[in-house]
């Protein structure tokens, strides 16, 4: 199946609609808090579907395709025991202090509550992990339109990244929500057709399970042994690496998350946007893990007459990358080609945007403005983060080719986060949780763990250590580079002097003033809206179990 004129009216539109939104709001940005933080003006509703469509990019509609076809639904966890939880957590425990304190970033909390070097360390490798992720989303892409447009590469990631980088600078970070809460409805749209189409073709969900390998059906069953599910990690390191570490390092500490319920209109709504993202989130494995399991089943049971849906590599595997864009090949007529095809394209922009708004922030308020040029002027500021977005899509133009050497898109992302997110992780638990911590403790933390990720990195492609999966060895990655932050944290904290508690109110729990939620509706607070998504999400994982 080739795109015909319908299909390329409909991603033509999509982009004119997108670059509108842009221009539209290019009046509302009158300074820089504006186009950084939206003014603090964002609903909770819409700022809750940004929060989860900003985690949206083709990294989970095309790495979570690929996950499930090479997983099977043990990639489930990655919403019901990676997601979540911390999700939860984040919205009750967390969103005070970094919506109380007017920290504008997340390294800017981390100035106020340890030191200017924690800050600066933060910050640049935020910047670097977030350009490095949203190459990511330009490489996958580009293997879409390659595949379905038959553009190259090349081309693919250049008019992609110009889309992209002409509504972000335009409008700033509301462009970008904006954007990213109709691009929800749409990957919604888009792909909700194509499960049901494979579903119907493979005998419904029971003629699915008959299709796939052993152990892919269950999500909790085999994980007794890393030798007995296709993960290769047993439930000690699924809940540790994972479920923990990673999970947790990633919904409370990433800024490109984290940024949009600090765009919330008050408190109440930046604590309840991380709650009201987990309500679609717990589902989304239907809508893109479950194409992944169909695009195995009909690699290893092809229907009748039909050659196996995906390749298979020299080196051994499928080309798992490629489970998604082969179903849209596969199952949409024109028209629905390109329904499916600008559903891709906004998990794309999604998930771009996402990330460069997080870098233009960060860059601007925690390198530049803080190491560069103190004194600017606010139309200084502004000019400096539409400069930075063009840098940062630049950069990601570079970071897609790196991107290109990974089989399995969400291994590569899952390495960045033990690299960065795990051990800063560890530094928020403390430094939120535990009054003693000081500044060099989680300066020297964050670097021991760090290096301790990129060490085992290293000692693993020497051959020195061994694991079952690629996903295996990123979760003990994490495991490692937190347990070793936590320690050097609490070791140097004991030995150096802490900041005295009156600095320390808003940003430590046992020092700052409980939000009082009684004066709220009860449908609209945030314990019992955390309590109904945790007890929604145990109920999935026992009947998938």
């Amino acid at each position: 199946m080739h795109p015909s004129w319908i299909d390329y009216a409909v991603l033509i539109i999509y982009a004119v609609f997108v670059l509108g939104i842009g221009f539209a709001l290019k009046r509302s940005v009158k300074n820089a808090d504006d186009f950084f933080s939206s003014g603090r003006r964002i609903p909770g509703w819409i700022a809750g579907l940004a929060f989860l469509s900003a985690n949206l990019g083709a990294l989970e509609v095309m790495g979570m395709a690929a996950n499930g076809a090479k997983y099977g639904l043990l990639t489930n966890h990655f919403y019901w025991v990676g997601a979540i939880p911390a999700m939860v957590f984040v919205g009750i425990f967390m969103m005070p202090f970094y919506y109380g304190s007017k920290a504008r970033s997340v390294p800017e909390y981390l100035k106020l509550r340890f030191d200017e070097k924690t800050r600066g360390l933060n910050a640049i490798s935020f910047a670097a992990m977030t350009v490095l992720a949203s190459g990511i989303n330009m490489y996958a892409m580009a293997l879409v339109f390659q595949l379905l447009l038959g553009w190259s590469i090349h081309a693919s990631i250049l008019v992609s990244a110009v889309v992209v980088l002409a509504y972000t600078i335009l409008g700033g970070l509301t462009s970008s929500i904006y954007n990213e809460v109709l691009q929800f409805f749409l990957i919604v749209f888009g792909f909700a057709p194509l499960v049901m189409l494979g579903l119907k073709d493979v005998g419904g969900w029971e003629g699915l399970v008959a299709r796939m390998p052993d152990g892919f059906a269950h999500a909790w069953q085999g994980l007794g042994s890393a030798s007995s599910n296709p993960m290769g990690i047993e439930w000690l390191g699924m809940a540790m690496g994972l479920g923990f570490v990673l999970s947790f390092g990633y919904w409370c500490t990433d800024f490109l998350v984290v940024q949009r319920a600090m765009a919330a209109q008050d408190m109440n709504a930046a604590r309840n946007t991380p709650l009201i993202a987990a309500v679609p989130k717990m589902l989304f494995p239907f809508l893109v893990i479950t194409p992944g399991l169909i695009a195995i089943a009909l690699t290893l049971h092809p229907l009748r007459g039909a050659a196996p849906l995906l390749t298979q590599l020299p080196g051994g595997g499928y080309d798992y990358n490629m489970a998604l864009p082969m179903l849209l090949q596969h199952y949409y007529p024109s028209g629905m080609l390109g329904l499916g095809l600008t559903a891709l394209l906004a998990s794309f922009m999604s998930g771009m945007a996402g990330n460069v708004t997080a870098f233009n922030t960060v860059w601007t308020y925690d390198i530049y403005q803080a190491y560069i040029k103190k004194d600017g002027s606010d139309a200084h500021y502004l000019w400096m983060g539409r400069a930075a977005t063009f840098a940062g899509i630049l950069i990601s133009v570079g970071a897609a080719y790196i991107a290109m050497n990974f089989k399995n898109i969400m291994d590569y992302l899952q390495l960045l986060f033990s690299f960065f997110n795990a051990p800063l992780f560890a530094t928020f638990l403390l430094g939120m949780f535990w009054k003693r911590t000081t500044g060099h403790g989680a300066f020297w933390g964050l670097v021991v763990g760090t290096l301790t990720a990129m060490g085992h990195y290293v000692l693993l492609k020497m051959g020195a250590l061994h694991y079952p999966s690629d996903m295996a060895a990123n979760f003990y990655a994490a495991i490692y580079a937190f347990g070793f932050c936590l320690g050097s944290t609490v070791l140097i904290s004991l030995f150096t002097s802490p900041r005295p508690d009156k600095e320390l109110a808003g940003l430590v729990y046992s020092l700052t003033p409980k939000h009082d939620a009684t004066a709220i509706a009860w449908y609209r607070r945030p314990a019992l809206l955390g309590g109904v998504v945790l007890c929604l999400t145990v109920a999935l994982n026992f009947v998938f179990k």
